[in-house]
């Protein structure tokens, strides 16, 4: 069987109304098992995300990529564009969008909870993609979204390149405060990777991100560096990132 594409309309509002565009999936071409949501980054969309997976040799994982709604960005001075949440400057003092972010957590959520029982579930993106990835991660940890309504998506699996920790200040003391919480962090592996030469999120941002994870209690977190990498993929990062979900989630073939 081949790769074939399906394209699914939306509907889905996020909290300030904006509707989630277009969604495209990237059906299995061997026994389905894995499905992993893939976000884009800012002003993108779901269609680019699925043409770089589809040429993946990952057969037996579902690929399903949405497209953020288009809504005012504080970065670009208002102008609107595709974004899971609102940013502004990549800083130290950046502000979290708790409200998108829980938005776009929740619709990502809502795209897993029908795969069978029996297919493991992940999430990954590419920068601002990568950041709600990360998020989605903390709120299947806290068993939560920031708003408290809980979290149900039983993940398996994320993968971060080229972004950030949304929330990474408080993440620790969240963690602590929960048994259960500390299990869920300790047993979710994370793979983060970023260029050395990125201007867009500044390297450090990554390093950083991984760090408050483990700090938290994230015991299964991969961090990679790329000497030279700017804020795109390159073929050995995803050669890397074929090689750690083929052994995580325990696909066929990966031995």
């Amino acid at each position: 069987m081949s790769y074939s594409h399906q394209s699914m309309g939306s509907g889905s509002r996020s909290a300030r109304g904006y509707e989630f565009g277009r969604t495209y999936v990237v059906r299995p071409k061997g026994k389905h098992q894995a499905t992993i949501v893939w976000l884009h980054g800012l002003g993108d969309n779901g269609s680019s995300s699925s043409q770089l997976l589809e040429s993946l040799p990952l057969p037996n994982i579902k690929w399903i990529c949405p497209t953020a709604p288009s809504r005012p960005v504080s970065l670009l001075g208002g102008f609107p564009c595709t974004a899971w949440f609102d940013v502004g400057e990549i800083s130290e003092d950046l502000h979290d969008d708790i409200e998108g972010l829980d938005a776009s957590a929740a619709h990502i959520a809502n795209l897993l909870s029908t795969e069978p029982t029996d297919v493991k579930v992940g999430i990954g993106g590419f920068s601002m993609g990568a950041a709600i990835a990360l998020y989605s991660t903390t709120c299947y940890a806290l068993g939560r979204y920031g708003n408290g309504h809980p979290y149900t998506i039983n993940l398996r699996a994320t993968v971060g390149l080229s972004g950030w920790l949304p929330g990474w200040r408080s993440l620790r003391s969240k963690i602590e405060c929960s048994n259960e919480a500390s299990r869920r962090a300790a047993s979710m592996p994370v793979i983060l990777a970023h260029g050395l030469s990125d201007d867009v999120v500044p390297y450090n941002f990554g390093e950083k991100s991984a760090h408050a994870l483990a700090t938290a209690g994230f015991r299964q977190v991969m961090f990679k560096p790329y000497e030279g990498l700017g804020h795109y993929t390159v073929p050995k990062e995803m050669e890397e990132v074929v090689h750690w979900l083929a052994s995580r989630l325990g696909l066929e073939g990966s031995r």
